[in-house]
């Protein structure tokens, strides 16, 4: 009898030692006459002592004992056992089936001669392991294979269970455990010199009694797996060469379960359990399988065995094909090799398997590319590293490319040509049929739900912005290639993937003909998704707010929607009509997020802000916009048109990128015109910020200015002036701080202080001439092109083509508003009428600060010139004006300069502010000549006609009501005729005339009534 620890079983192979200990103690030897009967007992199954018929118990100590003492029965013994065994197992499931309990009954009166029967047999094999070891293996696992075969699809061993059900639950009885643990001795005392035959019988025996005896195999893997793993392989690869591809082919859609299955399915389940713990162990076989049948043919090693597949050319051409078909039964297996299979199949590689591949017939070889296809479309990892191998390797080895060296060999460029394609037209077929035949709608979420997946277009959704620029490299046929798999994962992703492959077109086109590739993009899906464009510009949006591109890329996107606006004149050119072509399509989607747009004329690079510029020109406006977004729009443009003539005068001094800074200031003079021309909001918008902007004091320097503080005089610099620290008196002599007494005898004149002298004059710094002019210029051609734009009073008829558009009086009007809340704020609207010139006296604080300004503003007398072209509009700048000839009258009171010339500033403002006075009409022609005079005139003479000037404003008063309007010349004048005689003003022109015949002979017939 065993003793008690011998009844202790564990998993992990320990019940060996304790049963080989038990039967270590010497048995006394029978005598001739005992070991007769017990042969006899053996044979008959009756005790020959007693007469009666042995118990099974009784039976099988019987063998035993006879098995001990007579080896040479040992054949009979085994046999005779196996029913032994059988009786286990089967009260064993019994027991489990109908109370739960496996240790009851018949089970463990069996139990301790299932461990004795295990002991004598693990001792033999000790002893004797080259007799024993492959009788008792081939023993017991055909034991095994018929136990799991006859026992399969109780109730405890249902068919649908899993290996590791399996495995738990025969491993709980103790017949299959010492079975296989009788088993693993064998195998681990054959390893040294004949593994093969051990393991061969494993797998006849997995193949005749395959699916139910894979449990037995993995668990045997999982103890040996080096040995295991490469001869299941072999074994596995033996029988799919003797069965054929067409078989295994069968095998995969299905045969007749009654045939003989071949090895591969038991492979397959034998590696996927295995797979578990051993994986990079199989995946190293799976590879060295590879290789091997690739390298050519050499001897044996000394440790090769005299069966080893690599000896065999038959079976080294048939190793490609069986590891195809094993990775097709198994997608574990083929994601465990496919990463570092790529890696492997470098030229050289590539090169051995062509050379395999030729002797394959043809049939064969399609049938070899069909499944290598399916494994590709059907991989859910390593799909873009893949991709990238079959373009690289398929790229005609003229094109430079960046992936690996390209094929030495024209064959193995074509065959991957082939594949290349085949797996284009696989995907296509199982893109537009997933559906089972229903008309693919990407919009129905319903439908879309019963699709079914694609691993490996699953897999590049992550990649579309590198397939993106793949493909925008233009390699011959590689940007086909790519084109259209993009094409298949839109439309197999829906409309997300679809805008978001075509916004990454935009994003990285670089050229026209990269360019082209969204537009056929966009042609091949419009008829399948709707909105597609509009989309794709929404999302360009969001990543504009979420500031996921870099200014380069924020550039290019820009300039290639610039590039797609632009050429609607050819798409309407085309034949189909303009309405469905994508160039209208995105200037549609663009004119729906210009207020989105408009925040990158502001952006801190310059590129960026031209681009922004260049699509915001030619983007069509939007036919209705809320105020919000287009007061936006207006101080987006207005702000980015000062920052450019700001970058064109840096870039000039440096004498770089001065195009582009000049490209910048026309585009936003272009954008500015027609944001005024949209609405009669923009316009006067966009003047208001025009007027404001150029007398702001941070852009007053670009039009040849200088900053003024409330009262209009320049800012002393922090050099010229010392801090005097804080002070009330220094408050107080501020003129924001102090209260405004003008029009009484409390006015204050800001001279100076008490014991400080007077204000000093800063000694600023001036600004380029040539610069400050064309600022001017181009200022006042903005402004021009805005007000003649039919923003406010619609389209007017052109009476003269040749000549420029007249100026739009309300939009003259909104610059005087604007230039009088500007130099005077405290005036009102409604002082259009001139007093005596002594009333004067009672406004000179007034005066004096607009009178500041004009200094320190050399614009605003080209912005008044503008605003007398747009009659009446200067009757609105009354108050201005008024102000202005005021301190003009007493400065050439006061002076005593032998000639007007010796003041030059108020020599020019006293020309223009007759000029103006006279283009806005408040002057008939004969006194809107007397600037012509000024320059040969004295300081007194000049005071005289500049008197004569104000009397005839003071009794002409400037009002609009006086101006009728033309039609016929679409301008407004005023008909001098109906005010009162002229002469009386005339008489003092005449009278310095006379005076100065000598030096105004030549103009006296400008001044004839």
């Amino acid at each position: 009898m065993l003793n008690d620890q011998a009844m202790s079983v564990v998993f992990d192979g320990s019940p060996l030692k304790a049963m080989q200990s038990s039967h270590s103690h010497t048995q006394t030897a029978l005598s001739a006459q005992e070991l007769s009967q017990e042969i006899k007992s053996f044979i008959s199954g009756i005790d020959v002592v007693q007469g009666r018929k042995l118990s099974i118990r009784e039976h099988a100590r019987c063998a035993v004992r006879v098995l001990r003492s007579v080896p040479a029965c040992r054949e009979a013994v085994l046999e005779h056992l196996r029913g032994v065994y059988d009786e286990h197992v089967s009260t064993f499931l019994h027991n489990l089936e109908t109370e739960g309990n496996a240790t009851s009954g018949v089970s463990s009166n069996l139990e301790d001669i299932i461990q004795e029967v295990h002991g004598v047999l693990s001792e033999f094999i000790h002893l004797n392991p080259r007799a024993w070891a492959p009788l008792v293996s081939t023993w017991a696992v055909d034991l095994l294979g018929q136990l799991s075969s006859k026992h399969a699809g109780r109730r405890v061993a249902p068919h649908s269970s899993t290996l590791n059900e399996l495995l738990q639950l025969w491993m709980s009885c103790a017949a299959t455990r010492s079975l296989m643990e009788a088993y693993s001795q064998c195998l681990a005392a054959m390893l040294a010199w004949c593994p093969d035959a051990c393991v061969d019988a494993l797998l006849d025996t997995s193949v005749q009694h395959s699916p139910h005896f894979d449990w037995v195999v993995a668990h045997i893997g999982s103890a040996f797996p080096g040995t295991i793993i490469s001869r299941v392989l072999a074994c596995g690869l033996k029988d799919f060469c003797s069965h054929g591809t067409k078989d295994q082919g069968l095998m995969l859609m299905g045969a007749d379960k009654g045939s003989r299955v071949p090895k591969i399915g038991s492979v397959v389940g034998i590696l996927g359990h295995l797979a578990a713990h051993h994986s990079d162990s199989i995946r190293k076989e799976l590879l060295r399988m590879f290789q091997e049948s690739l390298s050519p043919s050499s001897p044996l090693s000394p440790t090769s065995s005299s069966t080893s597949w690599e000896s065999s050319p038959q079976l080294r051409r048939a190793a490609v094909p069986f590891l195809l078909q094993l990775a097709a039964m198994s997608p574990n297996l083929f994601g465990a090799v496919s990463a570092e299979l790529v890696e492997l199949l470098r030229p050289p590689v590539l090169l051995q398997l062509q050379a395999l591949l030729q002797g394959i017939p043809r049939e064969e070889l399609d049938n070899m590319l069909g499944l290598a296809v399916h494994l590709i479309s059907q991989s859910p990892s390593g799909g873009a590293r893949v991709l990238k191998f079959l373009a690289d390797t398929a790229t005609p080895a003229s094109v430079i490319i960046s992936g690996p060296t390209p094929s030495p060999h024209e064959g193995v460029r074509e065959g991957c040509d082939r594949l290349l394609q085949m797996l284009l037209l696989h995907l296509h077929k199982l893109v537009f049929n997933r559906s089972d035949g229903v008309e693919i709608n990407p919009h129905n979420s319903a439908s879309s739900q019963h699709q079914r997946v694609i691993p490996f277009l699953e897999e590049l959704r992550s990649h579309i912005s590198q397939l993106c620029a793949e493909t925008l490299r233009l390699e011959r046929k590689r940007h086909l290639w790519l084109h259209q798999l993009l094409c298949l994962l839109a439309v197999y992703g829906g409309p997300s993937v679809a805008t978001e492959t075509l916004c990454q077109l935009l994003t990285q086109a670089r050229n026209p003909d990269e360019l082209a590739l969204a537009w056929q993009l966009h042609a091949t899906l419009s008829s399948c998704m709707a909105g597609l464009v509009s989309a794709a510009v929404t999302r360009c949006v969001a990543q504009i707010h979420t500031q996921t591109l870099g200014p380069r890329q924020l550039r290019q996107l820009l300039l290639n929607l610039a590039a797609a606006i632009q050429s609607q004149d050819e798409e309407r050119r085309a034949p189909g009509g303009a309405q469905s072509s994508m160039a209208v399509q995105v200037g549609s989607a663009i004119s729906g997020h210009l207020h989105d747009f408009c925040p990158l004329l502001l952006h801190g690079d310059a590129a960026v802000c031209h681009a922004a510029v260049r699509l915001l020109s030619c983007s069509p406006l939007p036919r209705t916009s809320s105020p919000a977004h287009l007061l936006l729009l207006s101080r987006a443009a207005v702000t980015h048109f000062f920052l450019a003539l700001r970058r064109r005068g840096e870039v000039g001094k440096m004498g770089r990128d001065a195009g582009q800074a000049a490209e910048s200031v026309s585009g936003s003079v272009l954008l500015l015109s027609r944001f005024a021309a949209y609405s009669p909001l923009t316009l006067k918008a966009v003047l208001q910020q025009l007027v404001e902007g150029a007398l702001h004091k941070g852009n007053a320097e670009l039009f040849g200015g200088q900053i003024a503080d409330m009262s209009g005089a320049p800012v002393s610099s922090p050099t010229v002036s010392p801090d005097l620290g804080a002070s009330l008196l220094d408050i107080n002599c501020r003129f924001g701080t102090t209260v405004n007494f003008s029009g009484s005898v409390w006015s204050v004149f800001h001279a100076g202080v008490i014991g400080k002298g007077l204000k000093s004059r800063t000694a600023s710094q001036l600004p380029d001439p040539s610069g400050v002019l064309q600022n001017i210029q181009t200022l006042l051609a903005v402004v021009v092109q805005c007000c003649s734009s039919s923003g406010l009073n619609g389209t007017r008829p052109q009476p003269n083509p040749d000549e420029p558009p007249p100026i739009n009086a309300e939009a003259a009007k909104v610059i005087a508003v604007t230039l009088v809340e500007h130099v005077c704020p405290d005036v009102a609207n409604g002082e259009l009428s001139w007093p005596p010139e002594e009333h004067a006296r009672t406004t000179v604080e007034r005066d004096i600060h607009i009178r500041r300004c004009f200094e320190a503003h050399p614009v605003l007398f080209p912005l008044l010139q503008v605003v007398a072209a747009g009659r009446p509009a200067l009757c609105y700048c009354s108050a201005v004006l008024r102000g202005l000839l005021a301190t003009l009258l007493a400065h050439w009171e006061a002076s005593r300069e032998m000639s007007s010339t010796d003041s030059p500033w108020h020599l020019q403002a006293s020309c223009l502010l007759v000029f103006c006075m006279g283009e806005g009409q408040l002057l008939p022609p004969v006194l809107a000549n007397v600037h012509e005079t000024f320059p040969y005139l004295n300081p007194f003479e000049v005071r005289l006609l500049l008197v004569a000037v104000w009397e005839y404003v003071r009794g002409n008063g400037p009002l609009p009501q006086k101006f009728v309007f033309s039609s016929e010349k679409g301008v407004f004048f005023r008909d001098f005729s109906r005010d009162g005689d002229v002469a009386r003003y005339v008489a003092p022109i005449h009278s310095v005339l006379h005076k100065n015949i000598d030096r105004l002979g030549h103009l006296c017939w400008r001044f004839q009534l």
